[in-house]
């Protein structure tokens, strides 16, 4: 979730994507992502046991193994508080000013090439994994001025599959950390702007700061071009890539939010790889099943 690192998941759309390298998220390149970034204060929710410890993935399978070729599970419709869609034809091509003025840091430099991650701490099993993701997609991110917003669990788990590999020990040459790639920075930014103190190098909380920044970067951009309203629904999405919210959430969670949503100019897709590739992990991936 960085903007400028290469990023350790891979994902196949259909026969026809190509992998797209591990960057944190906020990264700034087809194969980065920048830190995770937050909504309001997230509302605690109790902690979702984990089932007995599994044999994590290797490193190679973790890594982006590619996803099975059974056929295609639907994605998992986001819920939302309003019945009634507010907007039918796509982003405006004139965005409002955004609601947020605090945003995250400028996303890192781009990794020296042929750099290799390394690994720092216990693996988390993949029961553990699957635990944390799914309390991290159950959240009510922002209670008071958003309560709709919501963060579908195959866009959670895709995301980490396409970030790291489930692998949460990992450390990018960019500097991202662990499951959702997220940068010290926008973690350090993030639990500053809402009052928490996620450990960015725990699979718990590092769940809970990509899932906030995802949630972020819905209300930042839903703001601007979508009228606030924040379905993060494929059904929206047309052939062109920045016809719906949920690709420019997608697009800005691996590129930053100024590379996306600037001030005046129409909503723009910069990683279009990144996107089809998390896209497809949304109905394909393996983790799906996990």
């Amino acid at each position: 979730m960085r903007v400028l690192t290469g990023r350790i998941g891979a994902a196949v759309l259909v026969g026809v994507l190509l992998a797209t390298p591990l960057t944190g998220c906020g990264g700034q390149s087809d194969a980065a992502t920048e830190s995770a970034a937050g909504a309001e204060v997230p509302v605690d929710l109790p902690v979702v046991a984990s089932s007995a410890p599994e044999a994590s993935p290797s490193a190679v399978e973790s890594m982006g193994r590619v996803p099975s070729a059974t056929p295609s599970r639907s994605a998992t419709p986001s819920p939302t508080a309003k019945p009634t869609p507010r907007r039918t034809a796509g982003p405006r091509a004139t965005p409002k000013p955004p609601t947020e003025t605090k945003v995250p840091p400028p996303p890192p430099k781009p990794a020296a090439s042929g750099c290799q991650p390394s690994y720092s701490g216990i693996q988390a099993s993949r029961a553990q994994v699957k635990a944390a993701l799914a309390d991290a997609a159950a959240r009510t991110y922002w209670p008071t001025s958003a309560p709709d917003i919501r963060i579908p669990l195959n866009l959670v788990k895709a995301t980490a599959w396409q970030e790291s590999g489930w692998q949460s020990n990992i450390v990018a040459c960019d500097g991202g950390i662990g499951l959702m790639q997220v940068m010290p920075g926008t973690a350090d930014w993030m639990n500053q702007r809402f009052g928490q103190s996620y450990d960015v190098r725990d699979h718990r909380d590092n769940a809970y700061l990509g899932g906030t920044y995802l949630a972020w970067l819905t209300k930042y951009i839903g703001d601007m071009y979508f009228d606030a309203d924040y379905r993060l629904d494929a059904g929206l999405c047309t052939a062109e890539l920045d016809s719906c919210l949920l690709n420019a959430v997608i697009a800005a969670y691996n590129y930053g939010h100024h590379a996306v949503a600037r001030e005046g100019e129409p909503l723009t897709v910069p990683n279009p790889r990144y996107v089809r590739n998390v896209r497809a992990l949304m109905t394909e991936c393996v983790c799906l099943d996990y």
